[in-house]
């Protein structure tokens, strides 16, 4: 799992399949933001913020290690306020890895949850304002 840019494949009677770690990491930020709770995905801390990516970078703010058989995922989220943190990286943990696992049938041996930032209910709004102008 120490080569970034690896394939997950696997040889069939008919050939091979490989799995790029960008559909890895798109399954994993799909599976992510779809849990309530979770604000967006941070694209990393600038000055001392997180940086909230909108919702069309799927593959932002997560990173993973994609093996033959394995991957190990990390996310870098943004909660919203008020929202239980333990319960929602819960939440995001079992969702990611039932989504990778179902879809590629890869094991995926551990998520990492990275809370970034909080958002507030006025972020959200003036993030969504941005991407409509």
């Amino acid at each position: 799992m120490d080569n970034e840019n690896a394939l997950a494949s696997q040889e069939t009677k008919l050939g091979s399949i490989k799995i790029a770690d960008e559909v890895v990491s798109i399954i994993a930020g799909l599976a992510a933001i779809e849990i309530e709770g979770i604000a967006g995905m941070s694209g990393g801390v600038v000055g001392g913020i997180a940086e909230m990516l909108g919702r069309k970078n799927f593959a932002k703010g997560v990173k993973v290690e994609v093996g033959e058989r394995e991957a190990a995922v990390d996310l870098f989220i943004i909660v919203k306020y008020g929202a239980r943190i333990p319960d929602i990286a819960l939440d995001a943990q079992e969702n990611v890895k039932q989504a990778i696992e179902k879809m590629t049938g890869l094991s995926v041996v551990e998520v990492n949850v990275h809370v970034q930032g909080v958002g507030f209910p006025d972020d959200e709004e003036k993030e969504e304002e941005s991407r409509v102008h």
